[in-house]
């Protein structure tokens, strides 16, 4: 066991609520919203998830680490979580395409860690008072719980985080097609993953990723087949810019996906609110029921807002009629919206998760028929 390991740590919720362990990790301190992630899979893709930016998550899933880090399942440039939390972590990787452990990259990565906690109680602590902001303390940082405890009520809360802008590519750059290029899409990039633009180049779509700051004459001189907009952390309502800018989109009725922010922004602009969930959708195994057909997918999610609204309602909008297409069972929320009168959907969860599950992959298909029938 590392020296990083035996070093006290706690984890300090702003409710005052203390949990004890070890190190896991960089030693120091991190605040952010501790959220849970029910995920028995793809550790590696949710912290490199920038959706995850300034966020400490519990993983629930007792074991932690076992298949190590490698160099080929990075979502983005680096690990975006605040904090990270688990019960028994790993003690050595055992897998061909491991590189190294998760302990050495959150290490390398600067990524402050507890190991040993108790998750299941904390899950439910989590479940029954809401996410909430916290702080991670490890080694030389640890010290009286009141003094913990003002660090962590000093810290920004979620609700009203405008979080974009800090994730977004600073250039814009081009993912090729594979094979033909069929088609040609903008993408907004709110916190895009590198699965997506890679799903839509297997379908012939040459992808342009634009950052959050772009106009929509910077749309138009990709001269798009279609727009899309990525998935990202914070509140949709510190947005304008982006939600202006899909207005002018749907007005000019280029054909729109998006997906879990992009839901979001595309569900403001259309004149639905948002809220601030209790503890959010965090996981890969969440069931939608698209409203028209009945039919159910097991989904991978990552929010902790969601939009106003009903299952199955229909709504006017400055662009016409549209509907709420698909909504979670467990709590009714809405998981997806589309457009009735302008080639425009889009949808609260993850078709591109790499680890699966895979259930709702063909909504890129879906949109591939939607610009190959507005041509």
């Amino acid at each position: 066991m590392s020296e990083t390991q035996q070093a006290p740590a706690a984890l300090v919720l702003e409710d005052g609520r203390v949990f004890r362990g070890s190190a896991y990790g960089a030693v120091g301190s991190s605040l952010g919203e501790v959220v849970f992630c029910t995920g028995m899979t793809g550790y590696q893709e949710t912290l490199t998830d920038p959706s995850y930016h300034r966020q400490i998550v519990v993983q629930t899933a007792p074991q932690i680490g076992n298949t190590g880090w490698n160099d080929e399942d990075d979502e983005s440039g680096r690990i975006w979580v605040a904090g990270y939390v688990v019960r028994d972590p790993a003690r050595a990787p055992s897998n061909w395409r491991a590189t190294r452990s998760l302990d050495d990259e959150l290490r390398r990565q600067g990524v402050v860690g507890i190991a040993g906690v108790d998750t299941r109680t904390l899950t439910r602590h989590i479940r029954e008072h809401g996410a909430m902001r916290a702080g991670v303390f490890a080694g030389s940082a640890v010290g009286s719980a009141e003094t913990m405890l003002a660090e962590v009520q000093a810290g920004p809360r979620m609700a009203g985080a405008d979080l974009a802008g800090e994730v977004t590519t600073q250039r814009s750059y081009v993912v090729p097609a594979v094979g033909e290029t069929r088609f040609r899409v903008a993408a907004l990039d709110l916190g895009i993953k590198a699965n997506t633009p890679r799903m839509m180049a297997a379908r012939g779509i040459e992808v342009h990723v634009l950052p959050v700051s772009s106009t929509i004459d910077d749309i138009a001189a990709v001269d798009p087949d279609g727009v899309f907009l990525a998935n990202g952390p914070g509140d949709p309502a510190t947005q304008r810019d982006a939600i202006e800018l899909t207005g002018t989109v749907l007005a000019r009725k280029l054909p729109l996906f998006g997906i879990c922010f992009g839901n979001q922004i595309l569900g403001r602009a259309l004149g639905l609110g948002t809220y601030k969930m209790r503890y959010g959708h965090r996981g890969i195994n969440i069931p939608v029921i698209d409203s028209r057909t009945g039919k159910v997918a097991i989904t991978a999610q990552n929010h902790g807002f969601a939009l106003e609204g009903e299952p199955g309602a229909r709504f006017d909008t400055p662009y016409g009629a549209a509907e709420v297409s698909h909504h979670c069972p467990n709590d009714g929320t809405v998981e997806g919206v589309r457009c009735l009168d302008t080639p425009a959907f889009s949808v609260q969860y993850h078709p591109e998760a790499a680890a699966g599950p895979h259930d709702a992959a063909p909504l890129f298909d879906e949109f591939v028929r939607l610009m190959d029938g507005n041509r």
